[in-house]
């Protein structure tokens, strides 16, 4: 059958490829998306019909969808950098918002078995969890690190955490500065599971602080994470079960030291983001 015999058979095809097509005009798509209040899962079936809504998706929708659900926390990250650019892109930062990566073991970190990523219905993002993070000469930085998503491993083990990250500016950072200083090697076994760039191990620089521990839940010498060269942050740790006399403790903790100077709209200490349809699917980013 030829080209112009299918173009005359499948109709809708043909006017999905016009430049022409309302489904390819940017102002109907943004109009759409409004609508429907930023919906995850049809943002990732749009971007994974075609090549052009797909460049529309990763020049245009991505950027929207990120503003919407996390504006305080874009608003921080953009804050300085040239033409308002994320590292990486805005699908990354939109992958690393409201997806969980799942893990397998490396050479720091062994499990029994592989972890796979899900869709997290609800992450919350907090730059004093990412002070936690960064050791004391890199601390003018700026790092929003999520809570971990719990995993049960067994009865008898305590629960797998897995958490992600974001640098602001990671390439005029004191933590990128740090590492090329003491010539890090790159990871030759990870890659950043949210732009595919390769990684260091913090763990392998040194540079984990016993404070990234204590805010996580878990023990010193218990977790591993990795940033990528585009300041994407993910890693793994075991989980320190807590009373609830404990995670009270930890509340209180929180609310001093963050002092309400990144307020979300109901959140005084971190942006809380959520995929808006409590998926658990594969659609990919």
């Amino acid at each position: 059958m030829s080209a112009a015999q299918r173009q005359r058979l499948n109709p809708l095809s043909q006017e999905i490829e016009s430049d022409d097509s309302g489904i390819l005009n940017e102002c109907v798509l943004l109009l759409v998306f409004e609508s429907i209040k930023w919906d995850l899962q049809v943002l990732c079936l749009t971007a994974s019909v075609n090549r052009k809504l797909r460049a529309i998706a990763k020049r245009l929708l991505w950027r929207k969808l990120c503003v919407y659900r996390a504006p305080r926390m874009v608003s921080a990250l953009v804050n300085g950098s040239p033409n308002g650019r994320i590292g990486g892109g805005w699908d990354a930062l939109a992958k690393l918002m409201f997806f969980c990566c799942g893990c397998e073991s490396t050479r720091n970190f062994k499990l029994s078995r592989p972890f796979p990523g899900h869709f997290a219905g609800e992450s919350r993002f907090s730059k004093t969890s990412g002070r936690s993070f960064l050791t004391k000469k890199c601390r003018a930085d700026l790092l929003f690190v999520s809570d971990p998503c719990e995993h049960p491993v067994g009865d008898k083990e305590d629960d797998l955490g897995i958490f992600r990250g974001v640098f602001r500016g990671f390439l005029r950072s004191n933590t990128r500065a740090c590492l090329i200083g003491r010539q890090v090697a790159l990871d030759d076994r990870v890659r950043c599971p949210y732009c595919g760039t390769r990684v260091w191990s913090m763990t392998a620089a040194r540079l984990v602080p016993k404070s990234a521990a204590r805010r996580l839940g878990s023990r010193d010498g218990r977790l591993e994470y990795f940033v990528c060269v585009n300041g994407h942050l993910h890693g793994t740790c075991w989980l320190v079960p807590l009373s609830s006399d404990e995670e009270n403790c930890e509340e209180d903790e929180d609310e001093d030291e963050d002092g309400g100077d990144f307020n979300g709209e109901a959140y005084k200490k971190h942006e809380k983001v959520t995929n808006g349809t409590g998926s658990r699917s594969s659609l990919m980013f």
